[in-house]
């Protein structure tokens, strides 16, 4: 029977026809069925509405089948009012249809900040306090004072409104004064009570260098320089030497020794008599 049905030509006429149809089906299935259903969730790029109005970004948005949302508005001098100044997604990504793009758009107006007061703050609290308020850190000048690094004076009064941006100058100490001071007596007081007093004559702690003290409690002042008899401009380090316990010594510990009349070592140790000793024994 099957060899029959390999040698009847109508069999192999059905395989070549199989094969045909199946190739016509794949090519039609490339060429016409896969695109049109692809096309169906097709993505879309996303143009760059950036630098314009915010009605003419809508329009072309719109052209592109996608939506927008104003998230938000700010303030930027590079461009008019009502002008895109940013997007998300990004232009050039590709994106599903109707997809929601998201706009920034310039406000019409410098948004107004109150001035902070930095004084008596360190320099770099008083530039992050600025820059946190949206203000910018203008001219930095130094004057003689005694709080190095402090700011002593800013260029526009704390309270007042002003725009976004604007330039706060500031005045800072260089950590000296012009005035001289006497060096107080510390000498045997407790390390923060030498601090206070340090600070209360204008002057400032320089280097502390700490000493073991068998006969003294710690941080106490053992000595310190420049002496009591000196002047120093205000703002001078006062460097001192405080005192601290000796750290603790580790001692070998010792068992109890025993002694063993049998050692060889030992009896040999023990002066042997001589021949003629043990004759006369």
């Amino acid at each position: 029977m099957l060899k029959q049905i390999l040698k009847d030509i109508r069999f192999y006429i059905l395989l070549l026809s199989i094969a045909i149809l199946g190739a016509v089906f794949l090519f039609l299935l490339n060429q016409y069925i896969m695109p049109a259903y692809t096309r169906h969730d097709e993505g879309v790029t996303v143009p760059d509405v950036t630098k314009l109005p915010l009605d003419k970004a809508r329009v072309q948005l719109t052209g592109e089948g996608l939506r927008d949302s104003v998230v938000d508005r700010r303030y930027n001098a590079s461009y008019p009012p009502d002008y895109v100044i940013d997007q998300t997604p990004s232009p050039s990504l590709i994106v599903k249809p109707k997809r929601l793009i998201y706009l920034t758009v310039n406000a019409a107006s410098t948004p107004k900040v109150i001035i902070p007061d930095v004084t008596n703050m360190s320099l770099r609290n008083a530039k992050l306090q600025l820059q946190n308020y949206g203000l910018k850190v203008g001219n930095i000048s130094y004057i003689s004072n005694p709080f190095k690094n402090t700011v002593i004076k800013q260029s526009i009064k704390p309270g007042l409104s002003v725009e976004k941006e604007t330039i706060v100058n500031l005045t800072v100490s260089d950590g000296l004064g012009v005035n001289k001071v006497a060096v107080p007596n510390i000498t045997g007081l407790q390390y923060p009570e030498a601090q206070s007093k340090l600070r209360n004559a204008n002057l400032r702690t320089g280097q502390v260098t700490f000493k073991d003290s068998k006969n003294q409690a710690p941080n106490i002042v053992l000595s310190y320089s420049p002496s009591d008899k000196d002047s120093l401009l205000e703002g001078s380090p006062v460097n001192l030497v405080v005192s601290q316990r000796p750290k603790p010594q580790e001692v070998p510990e010792t068992g109890p020794v025993f002694k063993d009349s049998t050692d060889v070592n030992k009896q040999d140790s023990i002066p042997r008599q001589s021949n003629k000793q043990l004759n006369r024994k």
